[in-house]
């Protein structure tokens, strides 16, 4: 058995680690790799570095595309372990269409259409990404994705259609090489710095904080004017990660920031 109280002292994501922990003692005791559902960046980071002190277990992390922010972690025991792209694909995409020219939605928005409808469990779902005015896409367990299919819902006031597609025929986020630079601002508010950091206008990413787009340290933030600090991690789903690595103030009382982008 696991030590469990060890492992869970401290953690502010105790139920999905609970989760996650029921999954590593099965694999433990069949000897069988076993997937957990899909998780969120924070609950990952946080199970990895917490598992990486057992030796009796290994742990990898797939989640359909290189880019991926939601993944499922690979549990097995260390004896000749099994790389993720070994076993079984159960992962499909899933194309979610309609017209948003008049209704553009997010990706929560979109999230939540889906987990409204009937037996979707978000476990079952991956990364979303939006593709235009013309609706999203997804990764999704291939039970979840088969019993979506032909199937319609509802995101916004749009009526969308979902249809299962194989993930080689989807437009993935790409994976993004690391890039540091330096942006000298007036103030440290996550609008300006974010807009910066990600080449977009600072009201259009004014707009896309309120509507709950980004996170900082994988905490949703809405407030354009919070104000961020040196080792901060901004999170903009499907379009990457801004690391503020360095903050100092200059002689003409202005922000210098050293960013990675990746």
């Amino acid at each position: 058995m696991l030590p469990r109280q060890e492992l869970l002292e401290g953690s502010r994501h105790r139920e999905a680690l609970e989760t996650i922990l029921d999954t590593a003692e099965q694999a433990l005791r069949s000897w069988t790799p076993c997937w957990s559902g899909f998780i969120d960046g924070a609950v990952r980071e946080d199970a990895e570095a917490r598992l990486a002190t057992l030796a009796e277990l290994t742990v990898q992390s797939e989640g359909g595309h290189p880019g991926a922010e939601r993944r499922r972690l690979l549990l097995q025991r260390p004896e000749a372990p099994i790389h993720p792209a070994e076993l079984p694909d159960e992962l499909l995409g899933l194309e979610i269409s309609g017209n948003f020219l008049f209704d553009p939605s997010t990706v929560l928005d979109f999230r939540q259409g889906l987990l409204a409808t009937a037996g979707v469990n978000p476990a079952d779902l991956g990364d979303l990404w939006l593709r235009g005015d013309r609706g999203a896409q997804a990764i999704a367990t291939s039970s979840c994705a088969q019993a979506l299919d032909g199937l319609t819902a509802q995101v916004r006031s749009v009526e969308v259609q979902l249809l299962v597609r194989p993930i080689a025929a989807l437009q993935c986020p790409a994976a993004r090489q690391p890039r540091r630079f330096q942006s000298v601002e007036a103030s440290l508010r996550l609008d300006a710095v974010a807009s910066a950091g990600f080449g977009i206008s600072r009201s259009r990413m004014a707009e896309l904080i309120r509507q709950g787009e980004l996170k900082i340290n994988w905490t949703m933030v809405t407030s354009a004017s919070r104000e961020i600090a040196a080792g901060d991690r901004v999170q903009w789903s499907g379009r990457g990660e801004l690391l503020i690595e360095e903050v100092c103030l200059t002689k003409r009382d202005r922000w210098r920031l050293q960013l990675v982008r990746s």
